[in-house]
C-alpha cells in the first residue's frame, strides 16, 4: 500500500508543534524532583525555598554562590584573592590524568577548586565564610582547599573578625597523597591561631561531611551547627559494617543522632541559620544583637562590594 505524500503542514508544522508540548511535559530547567520524596518542585519555588524541599524539608544542596547570597547582607561581599598550589605534584594517574579531573571538574561547576571565601558582614557584624563545594570532585581537600582554609583564617586575624565554615566533603583528595593529608595539621594550627586571638570559629556541617575533613577543621568549631539529617562521619558506613560486622541502627551518623550522641551542638533548618549564626556570633563577640535593617552607627569600617563572579583559584 502507497504512502501518501506529506504535505507542508505534516512535514513542517506539526513537529514543530510537537517539540513545544515535549519541552512543556519534560519541564526541563523548570522542576526538579525531591531526591528524598520524589515530590517534583518549581524551580523558582525550590530557589525561594533556599533547597529545601517544602513537602519533606530535605535540604538539597546549595552551590557556594547562592550559600553566599543567604548569608551575607543583602547578598553582598568580597571574595578573597585566589590560591595558588603545584597542579599535579605527584603526576597521579588512576583511570586519567589528575589535570583532567581537574578540567572536567573546573567544566561541570564553573570554579576552580572546592572551596571559596569571602568577607562581608552579618547582621552588620564583620565574618569571614568559607564554603566546600561537594559538586567539585566531592568537595576534596586538596592543597588548594588547605590554602583557601588558611587564606580565610588569616584574613579574619587581619579583619579581627570570626571564621565561619561551611563543611561537604567526601574526604582527602587521593590524586594527591599524602600531600592532602598534611592539610589536616596545617588547616588545625589555623584554627588555633583564630582561637588564641579569641575570634570565633564555626562550622556548619551539611550533607556530606566525611573523611579527613571531619577529622580536622570541621570538628573543631566554638559551636558546631549541622543542617537536618547531614550524613557526618569519619569512615563510611559500608566499611564499618563490614568491620563490626553488625547492622547499623536507624538515623546512624545522620545530624539528629550525631547531635543526641553529644558530637555537635545543634540542628539548624537552613531558614534559621543566617538568624541562628548572627545571634550566636554577636554574642560571642559581645556585640549587642540588633534586628535585621537596624544599622548599627559607628560600624562603617567595612563596605563589602558584590563582584560579579568569584575569583579563578
Amino acid at each position: 500500500m502507497e504512502s501518501k505524500p506529506m504535505n507542508w503542514l505534516t512535514r513542517v508544522v506539526r513537529p514543530k508543534i510537537q517539540a513545544v508540548f515535549r519541552m512543556r511535559d519534560t519541564g526541563e530547567g523548570l522542576w526538579e524532583k525531591c531526591p528524598a520524596c520524589d515530590q517534583m518542585i518549581f524551580q523558582r519555588d525550590l530557589i525561594a525555598a533556599l533547597n529545601v524541599c517544602p513537602n519533606c524539608h530535605h535540604h538539597l544542596k546549595l552551590t557556594p554562590r547562592a550559600r553566599l547570597d543567604s548569608v551575607f547582607d543583602g547578598g553582598r561581599y568580597e571574595w578573597l584573592p585566589e590560591v595558588h598550589v603545584a597542579p599535579d605534584p605527584l603526576k597521579f594517574r588512576d583511570q586519567k590524568r589528575y589535570p583532567e579531573r581537574l578540567k572536567e571538574a573546573k567544566r561541570a561547576t564553573g570554579r576552580d577548586e572546592a572551596m571559596l571565601a569571602a568577607s562581608g558582614n552579618i547582621d552588620d557584624l564583620l565574618c569571614v565564610v568559607a564554603v566546600q563545594d561537594f559538586s567539585f570532585m566531592g568537595g576534596s581537600m586538596g592543597m588548594a582547599v588547605g590554602e583557601m582554609l588558611i587564606a580565610a583564617a588569616q584574613k579574619a586575624l587581619a579583619l579581627h573578625a570570626p571564621l565561619i565554615v561551611f563543611a561537604a566533603s567526601g574526604g582527602a583528595r587521593m590524586q594527591e597523597g599524602m600531600l592532602s593529608l598534611m592539610q589536616m595539621p596545617r588547616t588545625t594550627i589555623a584554627v588555633q591561631m583564630l582561637r588564641e586571638a579569641g575570634l570565633p570559629y564555626i562550622v556548619v556541617l551539611t550533607d556530606p561531611t566525611t573523611g579527613g575533613v571531619t577529622a580536622s577543621y570541621a570538628m573543631l568549631g566554638d559551636i558546631q551547627i549541622a543542617e537536618p539529617n547531614a550524613l557526618i562521619g569519619f569512615a563510611g558506613q559500608r566499611v564499618i559494617m563490614q568491620t563490626i560486622r553488625e547492622t547499623l541502627p536507624e538515623g546512624f551518623q545522620r545530624a539528629e543522632t550525631v547531635r543526641d550522641k553529644g558530637m555537635i551542638d545543634m540542628v539548624v533548618h537552613r531558614k534559621d541559620l543566617r538568624q541562628t549564626l548572627s545571634r550566636i556570633l554577636h554574642m560571642l563577640m559581645h556585640k549587642p544583637h540588633l534586628p535585621q535593617g537596624e544599622r548599627r552607627k559607628g560600624n562603617e569600617a567595612f563596605s563589602p562590594i558584590a563582584l560579579a563572579a568569584p575569583p579563578r583559584i
